[in-house]
């Protein structure tokens, strides 16, 4: 018995020594077939849109911005006619110009938009203004925010997009990203522990939002409304999910109320171009560091007031600039608004809110429709539904 059991060991250990044996030589063989045997056999190809979703790729792959088709596309929001001597003064950069077929100069007036002390975008991965934004703004805690909280899941994202379709159909030549604008620190009636008047979402809900916007291929906003705290504050602890590509911030002055002293909800708050400013310098350093796309800064504005000093307001090449016209009520009252606080200031982009029931409020016979916004001057870049 002993010595079959010594024979037994003997082939089992020899068994063994084989196998790992065969192991080496197909190591070895798939080595070489990687690195020294045909390519495209274990090759695999992406798309060019895949890697430039990477925020890992390397500089040198990212292109360089189209600075005709981004002036082009400007005119084109702005409803410049091609055969207007604007047109081409600002394509040229100048406002002296020889037209086609003349023989003498014209001079021309310049416009107060597009803005031509506007950065470019650092490089073409700039959403703006090559795609028209249309977002669901919310927050999933509450009805009485905004549509993301108002339905379910499905229902929602199933309204989201027949609401970008009819963006798409309205305006065919520019594309249309969803997006799932999230109110991240939304302002209280009460003080909380710190006096500041306003609660931080948790992480779960934040990546929820996040979850959603990767489901419709589309980006985040992520809101703030700041309280007696402040942007300075309160920017900073959303870093992880800034550094994140699909990304963006929205900033409320109606809710802030560090200026005032008055907790929300009593009068209305503002922003400085101070406040603004900062955020850009903060979020374009994100962007600097982590080689992401430039990113978006949103601002609610319906007042002159909720905006000091905004002939101040500074894009960087990292961060592009929308001011959103956030007023609520019947047509005339909103484009009315929109000429005021919006269109007629130096902003890089213009935005446009539609609400599903205050718009329907009398004297309103109903909401505008998108033909009717992008009738604007400029036509909005961004819209956004509450």
């Amino acid at each position: 018995m002993s010595t079959r059991k010594a024979t037994d060991q003997k082939d089992s250990r020899g068994k063994i020594v084989s196998y790992i044996s065969a192991l080496l030589v197909a190591a070895i063989f798939v080595f070489f077939i990687t690195y020294f045997g045909i390519p495209s056999l274990l090759s695999v190809s992406y798309s060019e849109d895949s890697v430039a979703s990477s925020t890992s790729q390397h500089i040198g792959s990212i292109k360089p911005l189209d600075t005709d088709a981004y002036n082009k596309k400007l005119l084109f929001l702005a409803h410049v006619a091609t055969s207007s001597p604007w047109y081409y003064a600002f394509l040229a950069g100048t406002t002296t110009i020889t037209m086609p077929g003349a023989t003498t100069t014209t001079t021309v007036a310049r416009k107060s938009w597009p803005v031509s002390t506007a950065p470019y975008p650092s490089d073409s991965r700039a959403l703006l203004p090559f795609n028209r934004i249309v977002s669901y703004y919310g927050n999933f805690y509450s009805k009485y925010m905004g549509v993301l909280g108002q339905y379910p899941e499905t229902e929602m994202l199933a309204r989201l997009a027949s609401t970008t379709a009819q963006w798409e159909a309205a305006d065919p030549s520019t594309p249309v990203i969803p997006a799932i604008h999230y109110i991240a620190i939304v302002a209280q009636g009460s003080a909380g522990k710190d006096g500041k008047y306003r609660a931080v979402m948790p992480d779960d809900q934040i990546d929820h939002a996040i979850d959603l916007a990767d489901k419709i291929h589309g980006i985040v906003f992520l809101d703030l409304q700041v309280g007696l705290s402040d942007v300075q504050t309160e920017l900073p602890k959303f870093e992880k999910y800034l550094s994140m590509d699909n990304v963006e911030v929205g900033l409320d002055p109606e809710f802030a109320m560090q200026t005032s002293g008055v907790k929300p909800g009593r009068v209305i708050g503002t922003l400085d171009a101070s406040d603004i400013n900062w955020a850009i310098n903060y979020v374009s350093d994100i962007v600097k560091k982590n080689n992401l796309p430039p990113k978006i800064l949103m601002i609610h504005r319906f007042t002159m007031d909720m905006v000091t000093g905004y002939k101040q307001i500074k894009p960087t090449p990292q961060v592009q600039f929308i001011m959103d016209m956030d007023g609520w009520g019947e047509e005339a009252r909103k484009i009315n608004t929109y000429q005021l606080a919006v269109q007629g200031q130096p902003v890089q982009f213009t935005g446009f809110k539609l609400f599903y029931k205050n718009d329907l409020l009398p004297p309103s016979t109903g909401m505008m429709t998108p033909k009717e916004v992008l009738n604007l001057t400029p036509a909005p870049i961004y819209i956004q539904y509450q």
